[in-house]
């Protein structure tokens, strides 16, 4: 091929990290980490999965809430940028990227300007997050269904399209993704949808991270817990009869992630 060939474009890979823990990557996720050519990654695949990459083969394009932000429209022109360089491509999310994770647009941005990809799926935390605190998100006894709802819609929207009356009718379980800072308004909107006020609530914070925290209360009193033990973002909320599973198990629950000790509240 000559000095000005266009070179062949290289795959983007859509790989989701898992809640964080190196150890729960996927086999074909951690390869595609090691052969890469260049790696755009969010703040959320965890501290030890982004030591893990070289710093001259990485670019961290993460967002926070209302902290320093990459726009998505610049996260998909680097793609396509580095893609048409001929390089192999790994754009790493915590979680699985098609679990609020944008995956979805990002893919389809990537289709219409020609760029082959693949998507590698992931342990979501919506899943990860509640089992390592010892909560099914199902439970025969207590819920056949299970609703994943973000806490953190788009900000240009006018309205929330989240139906929180009708969660609260549906029942079963409900996780909230990225819904720390908006916990009083959904947990009152939930009891005015007519869910009892008793019903257990919990909060897990930086699941198989270092310094995991858990935090239970209802949905009456789990604003007061959450500033109590000091519950921040990223964090789940898990809400309905199988939080109170915990309690029954806690006593013989072993992980290695909760190395500050665990914030736990039942008050």
């Amino acid at each position: 091929m000559s000095e000005d060939a266009t070179p062949e474009p290289g795959t983007v890979y859509l790989v989701g990290s898992g809640p964080g823990d190196p150890e729960l990557l996927t086999l074909k996720a951690k390869r595609l980490l090691e052969e890469a050519d260049f790696v755009l990654h969010d703040k959320l695949p965890g501290p030890k999965i982004i030591e893990l990459l070289p710093d001259d083969r990485r670019q961290d394009v993460g967002k926070r809430a209302h902290g320093n932000r990459t726009p998505q429209w610049e996260i998909n022109e680097r793609l396509v940028e580095l893609s048409r360089e001929g390089k192999r491509v790994v754009r790493l999310k915590g979680g699985d990227s098609f679990v609020f994770g944008r995956g979805g647009e990002e893919a389809a941005y990537l289709a219409e300007h020609g760029v082959p990809f693949e998507v590698v799926p992931a342990v979501t935390s919506a899943v990860a997050a509640p089992g390592v605190a010892g909560i099914p998100v199902t439970h025969r006894d207590h819920a056949s269904s299970v609703s994943f709802v973000t806490g953190h819609e788009d900000p240009t929207k006018p309205e929330s399209t989240v139906n929180w009356e009708a969660l609260a009718e549906t029942g079963g379980t409900i996780v909230v993704l990225m819904g720390v800072t908006r916990l009083p308004q959904y947990a009152q909107a939930l009891i005015d949808g007519g869910l009892s006020p008793e019903t257990p609530v919990a909060l897990v914070e930086r699941a198989t991270w270092p310094g995991q925290q858990i935090a239970t209360g209802t949905l009456e009193t789990i604003v007061d817990v959450r500033d109590e033990v000091g519950i921040e973002p990223p964090a789940i909320t898990v809400i309905g009869g199988v939080a109170g599973t915990r309690e029954s198990v806690v006593d013989f629950l072993r992980n290695d992630y909760s190395q500050s000790g665990e914030g736990v509240s039942n008050d």
